[in-house]
């Protein structure tokens, strides 16, 4: 009975919440978290920024075609020529160089490039 009464009046005065202990391993367990996110989020990011590059480039191969079969030469040809031929290119798209018989496309997103050396070349991850 002396034991019950004893418990029963430490519950009495005891204020409930959590230790410091247990505070710091919560504090723990979401920075480990945290630090196994960041960095697939960090490069998912990136990955994702150097594709949408690389489409926007090869979106705008064909209006550079068009251009070169309107005027027989890629010399003159702009952002806002290959604009005018197809309103839905992208705005971080623009135009390297531009002579009589070549080309090069250049995107920038973020912090990923990507340009193509035409006609006919591949898309890489390089500036002009």
């Amino acid at each position: 009975m002396r034991f019950i009464q004893k418990a029963q009046r430490r519950l009495r005065n005891e204020e409930s919440g959590f230790t410091l202990i247990e505070l710091l391993i919560v504090l723990v367990i979401i920075a480990i978290l945290l630090a196994i996110a960041i960095p697939s989020y960090l490069g998912f990011k990136d990955r994702a920024n150097q594709r949408a590059a690389q489409s926007n480039v090869r979106a705008a191969i064909p209006s550079a075609e068009a251009f070169y079969s309107d005027n027989n030469t890629y010399a003159g040809m702009t952002t806002t020529a290959l604009k005018a031929i197809d309103s839905g290119l992208s705005s971080t798209l623009s135009v390297g160089s531009a002579t009589t018989a070549t080309y090069c496309l250049e995107s920038t997103v973020g912090n990923k490039v990507a340009s193509v050396d035409g006609p006919g070349g591949t898309v890489t991850s390089v500036a002009c």
